[in-house]
């Protein structure tokens, strides 16, 4: 049956599916209430019946006399719907959710999807459009589904992240098409250090996010789907234009201007419009939406680790501390235009453009010296066919995208930064921008693909049978660093900060060949999913995945013969005859692991990822419904951890190593004596002119494999009164993260001497071997509770609560998930696990009520408790030159320390470490006909809670680790807002 189907896809849908019982042999019809569109089916001898490929909407369902039923029905979601004459007739009282369409108002009965396996929340428009919001950035309202965190940084960034895994592991589908960024962490393109919005929120009809065991359509991430629906026009004009501004007057100080006595001027704008109506009335409709975004954003400068090391910084560098501001500029725009010539096909097109400018790379450990000018553009183009009948569905699409991110320094030539002379890898400050500051990173290539539904089997049960196939060709681009800047780095101690640099890294290009890497990447992918309805208590939801990806320039890299000669050559530290290689292969590095021929790579086709839940409503009436699953999701290596070989060793970035009373090192090429000549950019390239002395070999292993998370779920829904409730324990394991670690051994193998690792003792001729494994883990255990009161025109209000506890490991002391390097163990396999940077405690609590006089009022409520503060203590511990536990060789241990609480709310003591209450208050009125006008005030973190995100570290001394090691900065960084009001007026139409 499957292989005489036609050509079938891979897409992620975010339609709607109606199945049930109707009269027997007999036509189901669904027409949506807003623009016309029919969709049809037959149900079989038994009654049974499935329409799929439903957009989110209202419809009229019928299926003959005294069966008509008008119901709504939210994105990627399946509903049960009987449609006898008599449950019409029982279920018609409750028909009282009013849908305004235009000038028309219907009453529909909003459906509920209680069957499906996946732990999932939907998102709707209402609390969209309710819900206190500081952004106009539509992910932000998933903080208010359990497991979800939606972070705004200080410098405006905003990321989405689930669990312990990073931002990068998510994907969002925007009417069924992936946004995945391939190149940069952020998990969709354009979100990688963005303070701007993926899409226009005015766009966005509503979305749902699934945390974990999602069917086998969704691709390309071990995370968290975000899958969102698009408005579409209708048979009525409709239109929108609003505007909203904040400024440096309508907000608290931070908490770093309040101890720098001044405020930062800043301000926010977002602006736009929509409109959308007819172009053929129940055929063709179009849509136009258009965001703008205009900000300064205040931040702050806050030194980082050893707070007792602050001091002894250079006064000119302390003077750098304090607050700071970032402008932004964005255009966020989407189309749609839609066609349904019959009632079995639909044509839809779209467009979206999205350009941001941004000043960036200030605030944390980054002074206003190391700034960088930000281009951001994200462009893609949808178009696809959808064609029904009655047994079966079909959509074939096609897409094309074209997303660039190039940050460059506006400061170029000198930079410093300073670092801790007892833990080197810890950064205090940067003063200045690296070689590294300078990227040109992007995707862009079609792809095509098609998607079968079977909506007609019978066997023990009824079946909706979906499989498809999908193929993309997208360019990768990446370059990693720029030749006109040099960052030299200095050692601070107890005794103050040293007057020689220990070392300098900076660009080194190789006259005529282009820095840029790129790579013609193809994917592949194919998917059966099978939603078994047995009977009315229980469905199964079973189906198999496989992904395949073709990455050329890792696949088909060379390493060069230089690289290979010299590791084959004279280890010049170990005695006559032993090879560099031979030196590493004592201290467990195989390099013959990491050598590539050009053929000795292959491209993984073991990515089989299986996809298995099951329901069982205990008394068929869909109130008590117990369900699970367990699934396998491979996501995939970004392209930025793939290409350093290619991009280092074209234009590398050589550190040199300068002998200073503090920080020796052995006289060689790559370690030589100061000189203040060494200041001058020129001269330090004239040093490794023709050469490869101090130039970084960056080396992936051959047998790569993409990253992957094992979930499993069991949980309860269950409705109490108008409340829906759902209770569930998930367990999530991710394995093989890419992460580089230091490849340099002693000559005798070994890793630690005298407390040191061997930064020196890289490959004769060159600089320090950066090896890429497999080897990042995480391990999540979550209990996810959650309760909603529906909105409903009757009651006139209603309400989100979400619980999340979280118990998470990894494998790596380090706050950012997204950063892939630890230099702090041998071998990532010689970490131990500690606490991840996620709160134990977290609590979303939303609601929205209809007021008198036109009014509508929100609020939302976020309590969590501290997040962890993951690094390596040093607080002289033996230095034994062993890795025992969670302590290296230099005595310092790898630690996860939670800071004590901040504040308390209502009862209890200091217990939180972010609070936030935001409120809102719209007031809608009439102007004339249909033009109606309304003005909204938001106020963000009412109580102006200062939430933290720095630290203070003192982790003691003599071997005794300080009781409280670990506080947040109170002069740092906050994550949110201060408490800010916010002006909002529109009218629509």
């Amino acid at each position: 049956m499957a292989s005489s189907a036609p050509a079938i896809s891979f897409a992620q849908s975010s339609d709607a599916t109606i199945r049930g019982q109707a009269p027997a042999d007999t036509d189901v019809v669904a027409k949506n209430t807003a623009t016309g569109a029919s969709r049809r089916t037959h149900s079989d001898k038994a009654g049974s019946y499935a329409l799929v490929g439903l957009q989110p909407g209202t419809y009229t369902v019928d299926a003959g006399p005294g069966t008509q039923r008008t119901v709504t029905v939210t994105v990627a979601s399946v509903f049960q719907l009987n449609l006898t004459a008599q449950q019409a007739a029982a279920a018609a009282p409750a028909e009282a959710n009013a849908k305004e369409l235009g000038a028309i108002s219907v009453s529909a009965t909003a459906l509920q999807e209680v069957k499906t396996s996946e732990v999932g929340t939907l998102v709707s428009m209402r609390q969209i459009e309710t819900t206190p919001a500081a952004s106009r950035n539509f992910l932000e309202f998933a903080d208010t589904v359990p497991g979800m965190v939606f972070t705004r940084n200080a410098d405006g960034t905003t990321s989405l992240r689930s669990g312990a895994q990073a931002s990068s592991n998510i994907n969002v589908y925007i009417d069924g098409v992936g946004q995945k960024n391939y190149v940069l962490p952020g998990g969709v393109t354009g979100q990688n250090n963005s303070q701007g919005n993926p899409f226009p929120q005015l766009a966005v009809a509503e979305y749902k996010v699934i945390t974990s065991n999602y069917k086998a359509e969704y691709d390309q991430l071990s995370s968290a789907a975000v899958t969102a629906e698009t408005k579409s026009g209708t048979n009525e004009f409709h239109g929108d234009v609003f505007g909203s501004f904040t400024n440096t007057a309508m907000r608290a100080e931070t908490p770093s201007e309040q101890n720098a006595g001044k405020k930062v001027d800043s301000h926010e704008k977002d602006y736009g419009f929509d409109i959308g109506g007819p172009i053929l009335k129940d055929q063709a409709h179009f849509f136009l939406a258009y965001e703008g975004k205009e900000f300064d954003s205040p931040t702050a400068v806050t030194p980082q680790g050893d707070s007792t090391l602050w001091s002894k910084l250079p006064q000119s560098v302390q003077n750098e501390f304090g607050p700071a501001n970032l402008p932004f500029k964005e255009n966020n725009w989407f189309g749609k235009v839609d066609w349904e010539p019959t009632d079995r096909d639909r044509v839809e097109v779209s467009a979206k453009y999205r350009d941001e400018t941004a000043i960036s790379g200030v605030g944390d450990a980054n002074t206003a010296n190391a700034a960088l000018n930000t281009r951001n553009t994200d462009k893609r183009f949808d178009i696809r066919w959808d064609h029904s009948t009655d047994s079966w569905f079909n959509r074939l699409q096609a897409t094309y995208e074209d997303a660039f991110y190039t940050p460059t320094p506006i400061i170029t030539g000198y930079g410093a930064s300073y670092t801790e002379l007892e833990n080197r890898n810890q950064t205090i400050i940067t003063d200045g921008a690296s070689p590294l500051s300078f990227q040109n990173k992007g995707q862009k290539g079609p792809a095509i693909s098609d998607d079968f539904t079977l909506n007609d089997v019978q066997w023990h049960g009824d079946h909706v049978i979906k499989m498809g196939v999908k193929f993309k060709s997208v360019k990768l681009t990446a370059q990693d660093a720029g030749d006109s800047n040099a960052l030299y780095t200095y050692a601070v101690g107890p005794n103050g900060t040293e007057s020689i640099p220990y070392q300098v890294q900076f660009g080194s290009p190789v006259p005529g060949v282009s820095p840029v890497a790129t790579s013609r990447d193809k994917q592949f992918g194919t998917y059966i999913q099978d939603d078994w309805q047995v009977d009315d208590h229980w469905t199964f939801n079973l189906g198999v995945r496989w992904d395949y990806e073709e990455t050329p320039s890792y696949l088909n890299y060379v390493t060069p013969s230089d690289v290979v000669a010299a590791l084959n050559s004279q280890d010049p530290n170990a005695p006559t005859g032993q090879t560099y290689a031979q030196s590493l292969a004592k201290g467990g590095v195989n390099i013959n692991d990491y050598i590539s021929t050009g053929n000795n790579r292959k491209a993984k086709k073991n990515e089989i990822q299986p996809r298995l839940g099951f329901s069982n409503d205990l008394f068929g009436d869909e109130e008590h419904v117990i369900f699970g699953g367990w699934g396998r999701s491979y996501d995939r290596n970004l392209y930025e951890s793939l290409q350093v070989e290619q991009t280092k060793s074209v234009l590398s970035q050589p550190t040199l190593l300068f002998n200073t009373p503090n920080v020796p090192c052995a006289p060689s090429a790559t370690c030589i004596p100061w000189d203040p000549a060494y200041l001058n950019l020129a001269n330090l390239q004239a040093l490794v002119a023709g050469s490869t002395a101090g130039k970084e070999v960056d080396m992936v292993n051959n047998n790569l494999k993409a990253p992957y998370s094992d979930q499993l779920s069991i949980g309860m829904r269950n409705k109490i009164g108008e409340w829906n409730t759902s209770v569930t324990f998930v367990n999530i394991k991710s394995h093989d993260g890419i992460v580089y670690t230091l490849g340099n051994r002693y000559p005798d193998g070994s890793f630690w001497q005298n407390g040191s690792q061997p930064w020196s003792y890289g490959i004769p001729g060159f600089g320090s071997l950066i090896i890429g494994n497999n080897g990042l883990k995480t391990k999540t255990n979550q209990f996810l509770i959650s309760a909603e009161k529906p909105y409903t025109a009757d009651s006139h209000w209603g309400a989100t609560i979400a619980y999340t506890y979280t118990n998470a490991v990894q494998n790596n002391d380090n706050n950012d998930p997204t950063d892939q390097y630890a230099f702090d163990f041998s071998t990532i396999g010689a970490y131990p696990f500690t606490g991840a940077n996620v709160a134990k405690h977290r609590l979303v609590a939303t609601g929205s009520l209809d007021g008198p006089w036109g009014f509508v009022f929100g609020g939302k409520l976020t309590l969590a408790t501290p997040t962890a503060d993951l690094n390596l203590a040093c607080y002289g511990l033996p230095v034994t030159n062993q890795e025992v536990g969670s302590v290296n060789g230099a005595g310092c241990q790898a630690v996860s320390i939670r800071p004590p609480g901040t504040g308390r709310f209502i009862v209890g003591g200091k217990v939180f470490g972010y609070r936030d209450i935001d409120f809102q208050a719209t007031k809608n009125f009439k102007i004339w006909g249909n033009f109606n006008g309304y003005v909204r005030i938001d106020l963000i973190n009412a109580f102006n809670w200062n939430n933290y995100t720095q630290y203070i570290e003192n982790f003691g001394s003599n071997g005794v680790l300080n009781k409280r090691a670990v506080v947040y900065n109170p002069i740092g960084d906050i994550t949110g807002y201060p408490r800010t009001l916010k002006v909002t007026a529109g009218i629509n139409f």
